[in-house]
């Protein structure tokens, strides 16, 4: 009997195998969970089918755009009718252009700040008002999503999607809050640098795993397995009261000051 075992979820966000939301669906299904997938478009449509193919049980694979409200309506009732409510959510996604990530803070312009909010935070809000009614049937359930240090220090050509991951943990601490009565949890998982799709529009991102390594009290960086380890607790009964919480999971970066 795994963590997980005879819970529904809703993981959203696979890319690739290496994105962090496809490590922490494989973690889940290996704990026992029945899952659906969902990808961004037909660009990762492919990859997600291949990926999912591999998975111990059957996953319900959707696309879903999560910039469009009617999507994510959408993607909520197709859960519902093949899993009968949800227990959890897990929230892997993230955008922001390669030239609001490059260029000076203080040249992003509104339409990329805009954009950068609306797919890296306000996609929570908008996935967890649809999934809160599911849990509600089931008991209750836990939201997980994924963020970065960068929401709280500078990071170099990190600009406005550290805004964004700050937007994205006040929404997890007002989530935990207005969804807590019904017995629903909102956590974040704040992992350290990871080779993925999105690491790779970071320039200098080589440079930031090699000031891990050497600054890291474990000398060394967080494998994506682990952060899939801590969300497979956040997502689960072991959890039971923990709400509104980032966790970090960074090899200890977080701790040090020089």
């Amino acid at each position: 009997m795994g963590d997980l075992d005879g819970l529904n979820g809703l993981v959203v966000g696979v890319a690739n195998r290496r994105s962090l939301a496809w490590s922490i669906a494989r973690a889940a299904d290996a704990a026992g969970a029945r899952l659906t997938l969902s990808y961004a478009n037909d660009r990762f449509g492919e990859k997600t089918r291949a990926l999912a193919a591999t998975l111990s049980r059957p996953a319900q694979l959707l696309a879903c755009d999560v910039t469009r409200d009617d999507e994510i309506e959408a993607l909520c009732r197709a859960v519902d009718a093949e899993h009968g409510g949800l227990d959890f959510l897990v929230h892997g996604v993230a955008f922001a252009s390669r030239e609001a990530i490059s260029e000076p803070f203080v040249e992003t312009t509104r339409d990329d700040f805009r954009q950068a909010l609306d797919v890296s935070a306000y996609s929570l809000i908008a996935l967890a008002r649809g999934a809160a009614p599911l849990m509600e049937r089931r008991g209750g359930g836990s939201i997980l999503t994924l963020t970065y240090l960068g929401s709280g220090r500078v990071f170099p050509n990190y600009n406005v999607m550290g805004v964004a991951k700050a937007a994205l943990e006040a929404s997890v601490r007002y989530l935990a809050s207005d969804l807590g009565p019904r017995n629903i949890r909102a956590n974040a998982i704040s992992a350290g640098p990871i080779k993925t799709l999105a690491a790779s529009g970071i320039a200098g991102f080589t440079h930031i795993l090699q000031h891990y390594r050497e600054r890291a009290p474990l000398r060394r960086t967080a494998e994506s397995t682990e952060v899939a380890d801590a969300a497979v607790f956040l997502l689960g009964p072991r959890s039971g009261a923990v709400t509104g919480e980032v966790l970090m999971v960074d090899a200890g970066y977080h701790v040090t000051g020089m």
